[in-house]
């Protein structure tokens, strides 16, 4: 008896321990509670749309290229999407709920501000498009209601969920101007109208790279390099991003400077100046995906751009 009952102990502790190896391989499915709304892998996801009676916005990545991810805001205005943007985008498939609520009557959705709704929800997936209705807000956000329009049935989202969407143009506007950093290149020309001048950007341990003019190379240009610093740290607002194709008021910049750079043989991208036609300055790069206007303090790096270009 005792024999046996050892043998039973040990299957018993085998079994358990199987259990437990496969619960812990599957895939986690979400917090305790959560309910899925619409079930779907996220590579199956290709855009979102918000909308309501005063903002359109959309997320969605290009079919061909990069497979970037992309905000259009209104009908036409197309910027790249952030970081913060690609998190919300993933929180689409699957998307989640944190309670169902069924089917309710019609006073019941007046109550929860789903009838007659003008906010509304489009996820496209690779299958085919899934419409949801969106409760009008009372207060600030309040109480995310959701009604799936196939079935009918009303969800109550995540708080943290749409934000975004509706503030998108302040929260979802990739303020990237280049797709290399700081240590990608070591060769860089400064150019305004027919003067340029080329460094070789020498790095030093913990200390600021060298500038080194190509026609005088024994003599580091801190001038230059200090110019340049000031010229990587450009940071436009996200307000201030045009879209693919979008000009500034009274039509294309007028290029005041470029700076191109190098590693090696390679060209790996550029940053151009211009100036608007109402005074002010924009700029734009291999990365954006149009002009966005500069500070006014922009002005001061325009004036020393010649300078720079010409070597006094």
């Amino acid at each position: 008896m005792r024999a046996r009952g050892v043998v039973l102990q040990g299957v018993l502790a085998v079994a358990g321990l199987a259990a437990a190896f496969f619960v812990w391989q599957r895939e986690p499915v979400g917090a305790p509670g959560e309910v899925v709304v619409l079930d779907a892998p996220e590579r199956a996801l290709e855009r979102v749309r918000y909308e309501d009676a005063s903002v359109q916005v959309e997320l969605f990545r290009e079919g061909q290229g990069d497979g970037a991810l992309w905000l259009r805001l209104g009908a036409k205005r197309e910027l790249r999407a952030n970081e913060t943007a690609e998190q919300l985008f993933a929180r689409f498939a699957p998307l989640r709920a944190t309670r169902s609520l069924g089917v309710l009557e019609a006073e019941k959705l007046a109550e929860v501000g789903l009838k007659d709704s003008p906010r509304k929800l489009v996820v496209k997936l690779a299958s085919g498009e899934h419409a949801f209705t969106l409760a009008a807000p009372s207060i600030g956000w309040g109480s995310p209601y959701l009604r799936r329009e196939t079935d009918g049935h009303v969800f109550l989202l995540s708080p943290s969920l749409l934000p975004d969407l509706e503030n998108a143009a302040h929260r979802l506007v990739d303020r990237t101007l280049h797709a290399f950093g700081a240590s990608d290149y070591d060769t860089l020309t400064v150019t305004v109208g027919s003067t340029s001048r080329t460094f070789l950007v020498r790095a030093r341990a913990q200390r600021p790279a060298e500038f080194l003019p190509r026609d005088a190379p024994d003599t580091p240009d801190e001038t230059a390099r200090k110019w340049h610093e000031r010229v990587w740290l450009l940071a436009p607002a996200q307000s201030d991003f045009l879209g693919r194709g979008e000009v500034p008021p009274g039509g294309e910049p007028r290029e005041a400077f470029r700076v191109e750079y190098q590693r090696g043989a390679q060209r790996i991208g550029q940053l151009i100046v211009g100036r608007g036609v109402g005074g002010g300055f924009h700029a734009r790069t291999e990365y954006t995906a149009g002009w966005a206007k500069l500070p006014p303090w922009a002005d001061s790096i325009v004036l020393e751009a010649e300078k720079v270009a010409g070597g006094h």
